[in-house]
């Protein structure tokens, strides 16, 4: 077979260029995901600070079910970077198709279950006692509207994953920009609907919203709103990814009949992906476990927390982009049986990482206060101590963005090895011997209260790190899980 790749592919040639061509839009990725994130707190922030409490409650249980079925997503990615490597199209057209329809159905299934054992789930959460009263029946409209649109979430879910797999990391971007879009524009309109709307104050545009609430008489869904914005909005980027891949060729070859079961590509999706499962829905307990400590104190403080962890998910950007690139490129170049390029490209993305988080950490650590005030309203409930507590958790947390980056990349690298469940015990150190436990000691045990929760979680990605560059260091994870069967001329 005559070799075709350009001097800068993924499996040949310069690391740098494919490394860099790979990453940049799956960062712009995660800063449109983050923009949805984002939309919805400032929006809510206007609308009352123990909304923003709710969806910090809301989303650690939201995220525990997504991470049930967000492994098998990562092994479709893994699966179709490898036989893509291995020059064979048609299993990774195959591997694809398999994938999403296996996804999709449980998405299905989690979506149900969740909408109906929203209240059990909440229930479990002890609580201070406003935070009962009047958070957690807000955080619980949210989320069972939330869970109905599962399988839109999903949708877009698996088809960025196949892309990037693949290579294709601009189409999922520019996808995901259109979805990003509709959310902003739709948020503020259901949240507030068209009596009370601080965007059309801001845009100084009262008698046009007094015209359109005569008309409609639409007075806004309250949290509801933001639920139903996101659902819709993901809506929209599962229909074009959809498009996209049975439609144009930007990625796998999927034909009709390639979603004819097969239980033993299944089989293996399964056995790829429950690492990966797993490790999702351990982080998510871990998170649903901080949340429960951290409802034990007032709602301001909830309330720095989810807001912290929103503003401190733009750290993960950079990270996470080069983190799903390094997946791709070992994966290839496994494929490829290339693994000694793999890990040059490893190394590679770890240093630039470090390099970019550094530069992020001091403007987070001199920079806090006035970046979490602009998500507030100046009539926010407990907006001063929300400002303050949010800056010192910020601040604190910013001592572990480098290790952030050099954590995101490894994994990546495991990943793409196919090595989940190594990803997978990492994760797990970082989590339950990182961070949870610290959290424990530091607030209650130490009685440090809400400034030991800040230090507790800045500690997890610390020694993740550590584990996981000591772990790398082995060179055990250099095989490929796919056999190099290429295809015909």
């Amino acid at each position: 077979m005559t070799d075709t790749r350009s001097p800068d592919s993924i499996t040949d040639g310069a690391l740098l260029g494919p490394m860099v061509r790979l990453a940049w839009p799956i960062v712009v990725i995660q800063l449109l995901q983050v923009a949805y994130n984002l939309a919805d707190t400032f929006w809510l922030g206007q609308l009352s600070g123990n909304a923003v409490a709710a969806i910090s409650i809301a989303f650690p249980l939201v995220f525990f079910l997504i991470s049930v079925g967000g492994g098998f997503t990562t092994s479709g990615s893994i699966l179709v970077a490898q036989y893509t490597g291995a020059d064979s199209e048609t299993s990774a057209g195959k591997v694809a198709a398999q994938t999403l329809g296996f996804v999709v159905t449980i998405s299905t299934i989690l979506g149900v279950v969740g909408h109906f054992v929203t209240g059990d789930m909440l229930a479990l959460l002890p609580a201070d006692p406003e935070t009962a009263r009047v958070v957690i029946p807000m955080a619980a409209d949210y989320m069972r509207v939330f869970f109905l649109g599962m399988p839109a979430l999903f949708g877009f879910f698996v088809f960025s994953s196949l892309m990037r797999g693949y290579g294709n990391t601009r189409t999922p971007m520019i996808v995901m920009l259109v979805s990003v879009v509709v959310n902003v524009v739709l948020d503020p309109i259901l949240i507030f609907g068209f009596a009370d709307n601080p965007l059309f104050s801001m845009l100084g545009a009262g008698a046009f919203q007094s015209s359109l609430y005569a008309t409609t008489g639409f007075g806004g869904m309250g949290i509801e709103g933001a639920a139903v914005a996101t659902i819709f909005s993901r809506s929209v980027a599962a229909v074009l990814g959809i498009y996209v891949l049975f439609f144009t060729t930007a990625g796998p070859v999927i034909e009709l009949g390639h979603f004819v079961p097969d239980f033993s590509m299944v089989s293996k999706i399964v056995r790829v992906g429950t690492p990966s499962a797993a490790e999702q829905s351990t982080t998510a307990l871990a998170m649903i476990t901080l949340t429960a400590m951290v409802a034990s104190f007032p709602p301001a403080v909830v309330g720095a927390f989810g807001l912290g962890n929103r503003l401190i998910s733009l750290v993960f950007l950079p990270a996470m982009g080069l983190g799903r690139a390094t997946n791709t490129m070992v994966g290839q170049n496994l494929g490829a049986e290339q693994s000694e390029r793999a890990e040059r490209a490893v190394w590679l993305a770890a240093k630039f990482a470090a390099a970019v988080l550094l530069g992020i950490a001091v403007v987070a650590a001199v920079f806090p206060r006035p970046i979490v005030a602009v998500f507030l309203g100046p009539n926010t409930e407990h907006a001063a101590a929300i400002i303050e507590y949010g800056s010192t958790y910020v601040r604190i947390r910013a001592v572990e963005f480098v290790f952030i980056g050099v954590l995101q990349v490894l994994l990546g690298a495991f990943r793409g090895a196919g090595n989940t469940k190594t990803a997978m015990a990492i994760s797990m150190v970082t989590l339950w011997l990182g961070r949870v436990p610290t959290v424990y000691f530091f607030a209650f045990v130490l009685g440090w209260g809400a400034t030991g929760i800040w230090v507790g979680m800045a500690l997890g990605n610390i020694v993740g790190a550590l584990v996981a560059a000591l772990w790398f260091t082995r060179g055990t994870w250099k095989e490929s899980i796919v056999d190099r069967t290429p295809e015909p001329v």
